[in-house]
């Protein structure tokens, strides 16, 4: 019986837009996952707050991956609270199927200063996905790991779409248009809600 391969994409998702979507549907596709799932984190301890609360989050994901075959939400992170540590949710992760984590280069480059990645690169495989502007270049501990224990770094060709949650957040608190960055129902939801109506910063 052939092994089950899951694809891993954590994220704040504050809120996820199209580009969030067309990368988990290009790593199911490219790399022949058996399912994506998407992995909302409950408090990135490398970024600022979030804005959208997590049952907004996991809302909204639900509607952007609606009708979407192969795509799931892991509701891991949220569920546990607290600093969200990629180490934690590779730990909690059921055994018996093989596990891909799926990275941004711009991830790919700080890589290093996660929580425990070493242990990380032994649960998981990793797989990176093209950024604009970012270097496809591991890092040097994380190249030297990979070549001691006999691991590939998958690469996963995505075409860059210049979307960022941080672009969207800050048009929304503007009150300008985010055609062509969100799934029609996300947006219907952030509308509906009210969400980043505030000034969203940097």
């Amino acid at each position: 019986m052939a092994v089950t391969r899951i694809g891993l994409l954590g994220g704040s998702f504050d809120p996820i837009h199209l580009a969030h979507v067309a990368l988990a549907r290009a790593a199911r596709r490219e790399l022949e996952l058996d399912e994506v799932q998407l992995v909302p984190a409950a408090n990135p301890w490398q970024r600022a707050p979030l804005l959208a609360s997590p049952d907004h989050r996991l809302a909204m994901i639900q509607l952007a991956i609606a009708g979407e075959s192969g795509l799931s939400i892991n509701t891991e992170e949220i569920e546990r609270g607290g600093q969200t540590y990629t180490l934690d949710t590779v730990q909690a992760l059921p055994e018996g199927p093989h596990y891909v984590w799926l990275l941004g280069a711009d991830q790919l480059a700080n890589f290093c200063t996660w929580r425990g990645w070493r242990e990380i690169v032994q649960r998981v495989q990793l797989a990176v996905a093209v950024r604009p502007g970012a270097s496809l270049t591991p890092p040097a501990p994380l190249q030297a790991l990979l070549r001691e224990q006999d691991r590939a770094l998958l690469t996963l060709p995505f075409e860059p779409m210049a979307v960022s949650a941080t672009e969207i957040r800050q048009r929304l608190a503007r009150g300008e248009p985010t055609a062509g960055l969100l799934p029609e129902a996300v947006a219907q939801y952030i509308d509906r809600h009210g969400l980043y109506r505030e000034p969203a910063g940097t």
